[in-house]
């Protein structure tokens, strides 16, 4: 994408899935609804109901499950077990980051969602700063049609008194991206669903999450937390038995990574966008180790599942399977990436490597290496 030649004023967002990691949140309460009418949620009909308008997901639902209700009567079961739920909502990566930069360069915001109002004020209650960070909160109920139509961005831009040519919207949704492009603003898109940026074609710039948002190529004021090509994170804990790696690392790239059973990580794994990490890695016998990791489905080799595979920096004389491994994420790199070739793929990893092993070197970072967590057995 070209540097855009447009100067923005302000920015849209969407909340859910974009902000907020709803995902998991709506799959567990449709699984507990719909086991009632003694339906089983497989997740398939997500990318159907994202994006659109609480009667909208609901009729797909009743329709597409041949339940015996009424989408009235299947909304009105399901909307206060989402209200029960709405505390446990997290907010995804680089979120709360992206609200405080914003916020402290003074760029208006608003908040454009096509739930109703006084849910998305509900959801947001529970962030701190969020609703005091935006000049403008609008609910799918506030307009007469919702998302695809573009009308609730024009009614943000109306409020803020800002011409829609000089908005940005980011949206995880492809009615989302509809709308705000159908409102001829500039349109980033972060998708929700992994392996999908196919149908994203109309945004003007697709991106993996938020933390990989360059605002400077919209004339807004830079993220400046980078340090080194990396990002520094919150840190994050995940540990197991060494299952596999290797095999298929070594014999094929040459590059031993060991792999972590995903086994009770599912939703650590879907909070964590794909790409690539390092930190601190833990063998209780053996000692502590600089280390890479991707998490992500590995394009290249095109994995079903989404794994995480972490390259001990260090070289071993055997391998470990079996052994414990505990890990403490310190920092990003980058999204995963598709390659053209093994060649270049290798030639990515090992530069990964080399920028991890010198970040790890600095005080932000190094001081993680005595985290207790990775001596524990």
């Amino acid at each position: 994408m070209s540097v855009s030649k447009k100067l923005i004023r302000c920015v849209i967002l969407d909340l859910d899935g974009t902000l907020l990691n709803t995902d998991g949140i709506v799959g567990n309460v449709l699984k507990v609804l719909l086991g009632k009418y003694g339906k089983e949620w497989d997740g398939r009909e997500a990318h159907k109901i994202r994006g659109t308008t609480p009667f909208e997901a609901a009729a797909a639902v009743v329709q597409d499950y041949e339940l015996s209700c009424s989408t009235t009567e299947f909304l009105s079961e399901i909307s206060p077990l989402f209200s029960d739920q709405w505390c446990n909502i997290k907010a995804l990566p680089g979120a709360n980051r992206l609200i405080k930069h914003l916020k402290s360069h003074g760029v208006p915001m608003a908040l454009a969602s096509n739930s109703p109002r006084e849910s998305v004020e509900a959801k947001i209650s529970y962030h701190d700063g969020w609703k005091n960070s935006f000049s403008v909160i609008i609910g799918g109920d506030e307009v007469r049609t919702g998302k695809p139509s573009p009308e609730i961005f024009l009614e943000a831009a109306r409020r803020l008194n800002i011409e829609p040519s000089s908005c940005l919207v980011i949206e995880d949704s492809v009615p989302g991206v509809t709308a705000g492009k159908t409102a001829e603003m500039e349109v980033v898109a972060v998708p929700s669903l992994p392996k999908q940026t196919h149908l994203y074609t109309a945004a003007d710039e697709v991106i993996n999450s938020l933390l990989d948002l360059q605002l400077e190529k919209w004339g807004l004021p830079p993220f400046e937390d980078w340090v080194e090509g990396t990002l520094p994170l919150d840190p994050w804990y995940i540990g197991g038995p060494v299952v596999k790696g290797f095999g298929r690392g070594s014999k094929v790239l040459g590059i031993p990574t060991a792999n972590l059973s995903t086994k009770g990580y599912s939703d650590l794994l879907s909070e964590h966008p794909a790409g690539v990490y390092f930190g601190w890695a833990g063998l209780p016998s053996r000692g502590i180790f600089k280390m890479v990791m991707s998490i992500g489905w590995n394009l290249y080799f095109d994995n079903k599942e989404k794994t995480i595979e972490p390259w001990l920096l260090h070289d071993f004389n055997e391998d470990f399977y079996g052994e414990e491994l505990r890990l403490v994420i310190v920092g990003y790199i980058r999204p995963e990436a598709n390659f053209p070739s093994l060649e270049s793929l290798v030639a990515k990893i090992h530069e990964d490597r080399r920028v991890a092993e010198r970040a790890l070197d600095l005080p932000l970072y190094s001081s993680f290496k005595n985290d207790s967590y990775l001596r524990s057995s």
